[in-house]
């Protein structure tokens, strides 16, 4: 059964996973509770891909998802080289930055399929860092969010460069959405401004080949224990540093 908006996991709980299958599905889910699939952000599998991974997997395992680039990127970002589209030069108006358009309604579609054939979690909405604060792009954002058929997901915002804290938190709170971030940021150890579960996406510090240490690792447990969160790693280092963490966790019970 699928589970509404507003509900947290079926109990308090920290999920740790990596974006991306580092291992085959059928290994990666005996030991890890739940996915979050990337293919979805560069170029949607088919339905009955998603279908066939759902059947996969125990019931209990979870798939969350990158909702795709159509509706978060503009066509100048170099992930467009995997969307497998060709864009005419008189429609690049058309994508990207929550416009609104039928194409980005059309990109959301193909998304929504796929995160309902596989009882998707959370789909997250990650933005470029070229997606800034100005009037326009707030404009699209609360467009896109109040109008948009949900299916009965749950969403997540990930917002990156230059957004105020109280911006970022107000905003999640009018569109019901969760705050996405990495809580290693480039200034200071973060949590999520608005929304529960916590949803939180580690890239690695400095970039995508880092390794975190065993004190953040702990840092890190301390951060989320008791709650209800995703614990995301995105880095090289995913799979090591997520069992990592999974040991961490379990010296705390």
């Amino acid at each position: 059964m699928r589970r509404s908006p507003s509900e947290g996991p079926e109990d308090s709980s920290v999920l740790v996973g990596c974006c991306g299958f580092p291992k085959k599905l059928s290994e990666y889910a005996t030991t890890l509770p739940v996915v979050e699939v990337q293919q979805t952000f560069y170029k949607p599998p088919k339905v009955e891909t998603a279908h066939r991974w759902r059947r996969a997997v125990p019931t209990s395992f979870q798939f969350t998802l990158k909702a795709w680039q159509l509706i978060t990127h503009p066509p100048t970002s170099p992930t467009y080289r995997k969307a497998g589209v060709s864009i005419p030069s008189s429609k690049t108006a058309a994508y990207g930055f929550f416009a609104p358009s039928d194409e980005v309604e059309e990109a959301w579609q193909r998304t929504k399929e796929v995160a309902i054939a596989l009882n998707a979690s959370v789909v997250v909405f990650q933005c470029p860092t070229s997606f800034t604060p100005i009037r326009e792009h707030l404009a699209n954002l609360r467009a896109f969010f109040r109008k948009v058929d949900r299916g009965g997901l749950r969403f997540a915002w990930e917002p990156r460069g230059e957004w105020p804290e109280d911006l970022v938190g107000g905003l999640c709170r009018e569109l019901d959405l969760i705050h996405c971030l990495d809580p290693f940021g480039p200034e200071r150890l973060r949590t999520p401004s608005y929304g529960e579960p916590w949803y939180l996406r580690l890239h690695g510090r400095g970039g995508y080949r880092y390794q975190y240490t065993e004190e953040e690792l702990r840092t890190l447990a301390s951060l989320v224990r008791g709650r209800d969160a995703y614990v995301m790693f995105n880095n090289v280092f995913m799979w090591e540093d997520a069992l990592r963490f999974l040991q961490e966790l379990q010296k705390g019970r």
